[in-house]
């Protein structure tokens, strides 16, 4: 498990792709993949049910931490009253097995921890790795021999061995989530840099680049004028292809006990306590995980169509 080394991806994108035309035609690319479409349209209802977790909640008529000790068999260890947990009109997917919290309301709020962890991470991930990148990249000798050597430091780094001495050691009053956020983007940038130094290395050779030095312009004015716009297509894809990996990173460390603590909700948290439920209440195991992989499974295809469809020697990118 961990957080960002597990994807690569070297994409070169010309800066006029990235116009609003080459946006259109992105687009275009990505509605004509049917399983990067399906990835667009789970990824889409994700957010959505982030986004109205209170009012979807309120709908069912139920709050993520309300305890329902009555809809409990107490003879039985806390096992959920009636099939499927509980299922019916009010519990849409039935309750929590020993506490009665009702599991639809605890998924749709988990959804936005997970969501919001891994899209928090990500953007640390592109800021430090992109800064990085972009400095060894068209830095001197020196500052590219160093920062380089920092980027196969933080790649070499056990990821899951110090995010479980970090998240350890913060005192307990610290916001879980930040703490998630912070802990993922420090430790997961080294990817980025990787691709953004070897894309900025060859975008420097480019004629207009030449022909913007020549005309007067900055090392920096340069990197934002004429570097950035060229990194934009290979740094969204990466990040489409990064982000359901922090999301899978949560949901374990969250699973091992040291991420998000009770009671906020949490997918990897919740299939943390479901594992002692198994046999009892395997619905309470089975509707997280789902979730969980299904989310995954729609980044997943999103970001593998957004890489084709950036990636000009692909023949099914472009019409």
């Amino acid at each position: 498990m961990t957080g960002s080394s597990s994807v690569s991806v070297v994409v070169t994108v010309a800066p006029e792709d990235l116009a609003p035309s080459g946006a259109r035609a992105l687009l275009r690319t990505v509605r004509r993949d049917r399983a990067a479409l399906a990835g667009l349209v789970i990824v889409s209802v994700l957010i959505l049910v982030a986004a109205a977790a209170p009012l979807l909640t309120a709908l069912e008529g139920q709050d993520p931490n309300a305890y329902h000790d009555d809809l409990l068999n107490s003879a039985l260890g806390g096992v959920p009253l009636g099939p499927f947990g509980g299922a019916g009109s009010a519990h849409w997917l039935g309750v929590e097995p020993g506490t009665g919290r009702d599991v639809f309301a605890r998924i749709v709020y988990g959804a936005r921890v997970s969501l919001g962890v891994s899209v928090g991470a990500t953007l640390g991930q592109l800021l430090l790795g992109v800064g990085t990148g972009l400095a060894a990249g068209l830095g001197g000798r020196w500052a590219d021999a160093v920062l380089s050597r920092a980027v196969d430091l933080v790649l070499a780094f056990p990821f899951l061995v110090f995010a479980i001495a970090l998240l350890a050691i913060v005192p307990g009053s610290f916001p879980r989530p930040v703490l998630l956020v912070l802990v993922m983007a420090v430790l997961g940038w080294g990817g980025v840099a990787r691709i953004t130094r070897g894309q900025a290395l060859s975008l420097r050779t480019r004629d207009y680049v030449a022909a913007a030095r020549l005309g007067g312009s900055g090392p920096g004015r340069i990197a934002r004028r004429e570097i950035l716009p060229g990194l934009a297509g290979p740094v969204i894809t990466y990040a489409a292809l990064l982000l359901p990996a922090n999301m899978v990173a949560e949901a374990g460390l969250s699973f091992l006990g040291i991420g998000v603590r009770p009671p906020t909700a949490s997918w990897g948290q919740m299939l943390s306590s479901a594992t002692t439920w198994y046999y009892a209440d395997p619905t309470y195991v089975i509707v997280p995980c789902v979730v969980l992989v299904v989310s995954v499974l729609g980044f997943t295809l999103l970001g593998e169509g957004l890489r084709k469809a950036l990636d000009p020697r692909d023949p099914t990118a472009r019409d």
